[in-house]
């Protein structure tokens, strides 16, 4: 994101995710595709006991918010 910003010459002023935790697709019903950088403990076919893990994403995620968008390794 640094490089495409010195690059590019973007007026960034934040960037959110689309959503925390991993989401039922609304358009097929699926969960197997899995967005978010917390994974939820469910497959297509309703098994699961929708426990929550947090994703590498997740740490990396708290790491930028943390160092407010100057740390993004």
């Amino acid at each position: 994101m640094e490089k495409a910003v010195a690059i590019d010459g973007v007026d960034l002023m934040g960037y959110l995710p689309w959503g925390p935790i991993d989401l039922v697709s609304a358009g097929t019903g699926q969960m197997d595709k899995r967005y978010g950088f917390i994974y939820v403990n469910k497959n297509d076919q309703g098994v699961g006991d929708l426990s929550r893990t947090p994703k590498d994403s997740y740490f990396w995620y708290k790491k930028v918010i943390a160092s407010n968008g100057t740390d993004l390794d």
